[in-house]
């Protein structure tokens, strides 16, 4: 018995494998995660951030956030610091280990995306990229 599959669920599924796909070998490729490439590129788009506002911008549960400070500090590439008027807030920095850490990952970040996006041109990147903001706005709006 053959089930038939529409394509709007075969391009669900293509995003789940997508999904898959897209951390491991970015790690291979950058020998770093992207939730951590993305922790410390939040890091470096400022000078100091509440560890709360920075778990908002890269979109990952307190406790992953946590986990991957501890880990990053004691590799010497953050700082943690809690606020000396309220012991529960903690703001994050960036040490100079890690923006050159980050910084050396750049280029493998840059090869990862240049070979996924291999033999697109501009126009089909701005059509995919239209697309799915599109998605996730019908994402957000639903759910």
């Amino acid at each position: 018995m053959n089930v038939s599959i529409s394509e709007q669920e075969r391009i669900l599924l293509m995003f789940k494998s997508l999904g898959n796909q897209i951390g491991p070998k970015f790690e291979k490729a950058a020998q770093m995660s992207l939730s951590r490439f993305e922790v410390l590129y939040g890091l470096m788009q400022t000078e100091e951030i509440n560890q709360s506002a920075l778990q908002k911008s890269v979109n990952i549960d307190n406790a992953a956030i946590t986990r991957h400070l501890k880990q990053l500090e004691a590799e010497g590439m953050v700082t943690r610091r809690k606020n000396p008027c309220d012991n529960r807030e903690i703001f994050v920095r960036l040490t100079e280990e890690g923006r050159q850490r980050i910084g050396g990952c750049q280029s493998d970040k840059v090869s990862f995306i240049d070979q996924m996006f291999r033999n697109f041109n501009v126009r089909e990147l701005q059509e995919l990229a239209n697309m799915l903001e599109r998605i996730q706005q019908n994402i957000d709006e639903s759910y």
